[in-house]
């Protein structure tokens, strides 16, 4: 419960992220972490990538204190489980096997982003004065109102961790590889922490893309001529395009967020004889370089590490910043100097039997990431780790 003097919270589900003005909502935002920025969100609304048409019906949080509003969150009724990164299909598929419902379910999280950051945006009073059980409670509240089956926050931070871990609750950990900026002056110094192999082998993978003719050029938001965009879109197409798959997002999406957080985005592109053949995006805040996108039209060795990797160690250490998340999945970033990084997301089942079901689940999966966790780290390429 809320201390003393503090009146019980409520929640109110707004089906736009225009319901709340920007500048309320952005108050509310630590930092300069983008994807819970409100103009980020808008990009993703106005362009259509996340609607009810595409299985992603805006259902963001406010927390309210009488009148006052206190705290929001950016959340979707959804339909699938597409675009997520934290994979709950064999749940839904156990729910249909016994003839029950999975969908819709209430996801609190980032569309497409498996980003660790913030994800209840509380006016630091109003954190202070909650407790996990309240939290919980707050939630499950959410999920009976909109008629969700399920809620799920994915990706927090630290903060929200510590709001939201409570004995018995339903706590997944997953792995991603995230690379760190121990005041590196350049690639060479970084290279110099690797073990003499592993340090071979990355010079002479990006010797290779060099040799074939391959340059790179660096556009930020602010300075992007309208055909670096476009030219990109057509690579970032090409990726789901030659999986069989439609893109999460659209070109109208991208416009967007240039122009609403243009000092954050940082393209790279990839040119051969004049000819742009493939390109990144990257996305920053304060400390952190969020590698996002990329595609390519047509394949040269090496070129996916050099344009997505390599180019980013190499734009995070021109930058100043101190770590290098380049998304999800990813053992081969083991070998180039990535570290493994426990993430978490915490999980709301309204169903008793199939929660009790799940949370046996979640303890054995988490053995699994914990040891896996450590095998990566006992494998890590660092000269202290050389024993050879």
């Amino acid at each position: 419960m809320p201390e003393s003097g503090y009146p019980f919270p409520h929640i109110r589900v707004c089906s736009s992220i225009h319901d709340v003005p920007e500048a309320d909502w952005n108050a509310l935002c630590p930092g300069t972490y983008p994807f819970i920025k409100h103009g980020f969100l808008k990009a993703l609304e106005d362009s259509g990538c996340t609607s009810t048409a595409t299985g992603w019906t805006p259902s963001h949080l406010s927390f309210w204190l009488r009148d006052r509003l206190v705290g929001v969150a950016p959340a979707w009724l959804k339909s699938h489980s597409m675009g997520e990164y934290v994979f709950d299909w064999a749940w839904a598929d156990a729910y249909r096997r016994y003839g029950e419902v999975y969908y819709p379910k209430l996801l609190i999280a980032v569309p497409f982003t498996p980003c660790q950051g913030p994800r209840l945006l509380l006016d630091d009073a109003f954190r202070a004065s909650l407790s996990p059980t309240l939290v919980h409670q707050l939630l499950d509240s959410v999920c009976e109102s909109t008629g969700a089956h399920s809620w799920h926050l994915l990706f927090p931070d630290s903060d929200d961790q510590r709001l939201l871990d409570q004995p018995g609750s339903l706590h997944r950990l997953g792995c991603q590889f995230h690379w760190h900026n121990r005041g590196y002056r350049s690639f060479e110094a970084f290279l110099g922490e690797l073990t003499s192999r592993k340090r071979k082998s990355i010079r002479k993978e990006r010797r290779q893309v060099a040799e074939s003719g391959v340059s790179f050029r660096h556009f930020s938001g602010t300075d992007l001529p309208d055909q670096v965009l476009s030219v990109f879109y057509s690579f970032y197409q090409a990726t789901y395009f030659k999986r069989g798959q439609r893109p999460y997002l659209n070109q109208q999406f991208f416009r967007q967020l240039c122009a609403t957080m243009p000092d954050q985005c940082h393209f790279i592109m990839a040119v051969k004889e004049d000819t742009m053949i493939a390109g990144a995006l990257f996305l920053t805040d304060h400390d952190t370089l969020f590698g996002r996108y990329w595609g390519c039209l047509e394949e040269y060795d090496f070129l996916h590490f050099e344009t997505c990797y390599y180019q980013g160690i190499d734009l995070a250490i021109e930058l100043g910043l101190s770590t290098f998340d380049a998304g999800a999945q990813g053992e081969h970033k083991l070998i180039r100097g990535f570290e493994p990084v426990i993430t978490h997301s915490w999980h709301g089942i309204r169903h008793q039997g199939f929660r009790d079901a799940i949370h046996r689940f979640t303890l054995e999966e988490a053995d699994h990431v914990q040891q896996y966790f450590d095998d990566a780290t006992s494998a890590l390429p660092f000269r202290q780790q050389d024993t050879g």
